[in-house]
């Protein structure tokens, strides 16, 4: 299972995540999610890496997951989740509030430097109509991983059905 928390990486965390992705992610501020060992499963990245949007808020860090859900977006999963939201209409609603959630909290975490910058830039449109991954069209699924890390982190619509229905949140037992 997984438990949600906001931690200031240990180094030998940050060590963990750069073993796992490759490299550690640009703009870290923040875990979100640990494993029953206290393994990172995700992380808050800032608004704005080097200057420009960064479209991740919530990243996913571990390996298994992404090598999962990796599976799962190539099997065509996105695809058959879009059709669902399209016929199930509380599920988009719920999908709505996962990206208005994913929003609000990206706003919240920023500082007033950033959004300043944010504004400055010509960005305040983009952080306020793109949801989960930076997406804007709220109808679609970009990716798996960056609806799970929010799940993981927050709570999300997908992330859910991911859990319930392909037994994802049981892989970290």
């Amino acid at each position: 299972m997984f438990q949600r928390v906001t931690l200031e990486p240990t180094p030998e965390q940050r060590h963990i995540i750069t073993e796992e992705l490759g490299k550690e992610p640009k703009g870290m501020q923040c875990i979100t999610a640990v494993d029953g060992r206290g393994r990172p499963l995700a992380v808050q990245v800032a608004a704005l890496v080097d200057g420009k949007p960064f479209p991740t808020f919530y990243w996913l860090t571990s390996r298994l997951l992404v090598k999962e859900l990796s599976h799962l977006e190539a099997a065509g999963l996105i695809k058959e989740l879009e059709a669902r939201l399209q016929t199930d209409e509380a599920l988009m609603a719920e999908y709505h509030r996962s990206h208005e959630d994913y929003v609000a909290r990206r706003w919240a975490a920023m500082t007033p430097a950033t959004r300043e910058q944010i504004e400055r830039l010509g960005f305040t449109e983009v952080f306020s109509k793109r949801g989960v991954g930076g997406i804007e069209n709220w109808k679609q699924i970009r990716c798996l991983h960056t609806q799970y890390a929010h799940h993981l982190s927050r709570g999300n619509a997908i992330g859910r059905l991911l859990d319930e229905e392909y037994g994802i949140a049981k892989m970290l037992a």
